[in-house]
């Protein structure tokens, strides 16, 4: 199986920047124990992805990934921005040194304090190691380093991810079998196993909500087996007595948009003219969004407040779908069915 074997677009960006978003501290600690020494974690860390933006906006560097910067505060007292570039694609690329000298005299230039530049590297080929940008011409030098990881370097350690309670071990142990495992049967069997360490590790709600998005994020399944890892989800929460809803709300959310557009394309079809397929395919859509928003909203007012009224259902049925969206939301603020919906 290749990526283009996969139903979704495989992205590895997202879910790099949303675990670093949410686990910076836990990333030094694991992939850069050294930097993570230096920083007074007490005064906590500030993403800085706009100015990131500003920096890097105009420069002719090729393909860019997972950049983040990120403002830390150094145990000396002084004030350290960090600049962390992470090649999520795992794709060995020639100017990637040249890449991380460009962020870095830059950021440095703009703002005037010390920037420390990361890398990580997630692609397999063993022999692609940068960690240095040097040029020399007619008597002037410039050498550039920067600390490295390579991911694939953990697979010799594996038993040590599994046994860590860093939480961005998942992240790591996800993302090398992302990239090494092709075959979909074994990427579900992998991604079972990871789910079920999770859940394992006695993480709260909130945690594993975090954690479950990332890995599902990162290691996608051909959609004919999507059934049988939504399956083996719910054994694994009725076993460990802990509900999970967001990869199936996932799956139902992918069913209803196509059920959707399957009714909008037979509308469309039948009325045998070009402006009713397009007509068909936007109601198509449309009914499956609110199907979809629909059917989630109902089972998390079950699972949150038991067995539903008659009025409940009602409202349910006669609201569009930007309000069943926003029920959503505020569902988890809610005190009662009456505060939810102001009955």
């Amino acid at each position: 199986m290749t990526d283009q074997d996969i139903d979704r677009p495989t992205n590895h960006d997202s879910p790099w920047k949303e675990a670093l978003e949410h686990y910076f501290q836990e990333f030094t600690q694991l992939l850069f124990p050294a930097i993570h020494h230096e920083v007074d974690w007490s005064r906590g860390y500030n993403p800085m992805d706009k100015e990131l933006q500003q920096i890097t906006a105009d420069a002719n560097t090729g393909r860019r990934h997972a950049d983040k910067l990120i403002q830390v505060y150094a145990r000396d007292g002084s004030e350290t921005w960090v600049l962390i570039h992470v090649e999520v694609q795992g794709e060995p690329e020639e100017g990637f040194a040249q890449r991380m000298y460009t962020y870095q005299y830059r950021l440095r230039d703009r703002y005037g304090v010390d920037v420390v530049s990361l890398a990580v590297l997630a692609d397999t080929r063993e022999s692609f190691r940068p960690s240095a940008f040097h040029y020399e011409r007619w008597g002037c030098k410039l050498s550039f380093t920067f600390p490295m990881a390579k991911l694939i370097d953990w697979e010799a350690r594996w038993a040590d991810l599994e046994a860590s309670d860093n939480v961005f071990a998942l992240v790591v142990m996800a993302q090398i079998k992302a990239k090494r495992i092709k075959d979909g049967a074994t990427r579900k069997d992998i991604k079972i196993a990871l789910i079920r360490l999770l859940y394992e590790r006695g993480y709260g709600r909130e945690q594993i909500v975090q954690l479950f998005r990332i890995i599902d994020w990162m290691i996608q399944l051909p959609r004919e087996l999507e059934p049988g890892f939504v399956q083996a989800v719910f054994a694994l929460q009725e076993e460990k007595k802990m509900p999970y809803v967001n990869t199936i709300e996932r799956v139902e959310r992918e069913k209803a948009l196509q059920q959707g557009l399957q009714q909008g394309l037979e509308q469309g079809l039948e009325q045998g003219l070009e402006q009713g397929l397009e007509q068909g395919l936007e109601q198509g859509v449309g009914q499956g969004r609110q199907l979809e928003a629909r059917r989630i909203l109902h089972r998390q007012l079950s699972k949150r407040f038991g067995e539903l009224p008659d009025w409940v259902s009602e409202q349910l049925e006669a609201a569009d779908v930007d309000q069943l969206e926003a029920w959503s939301e505020e569902i988890l603020v809610a005190e009662s069915l009456d505060t939810l919906f102001r009955h």
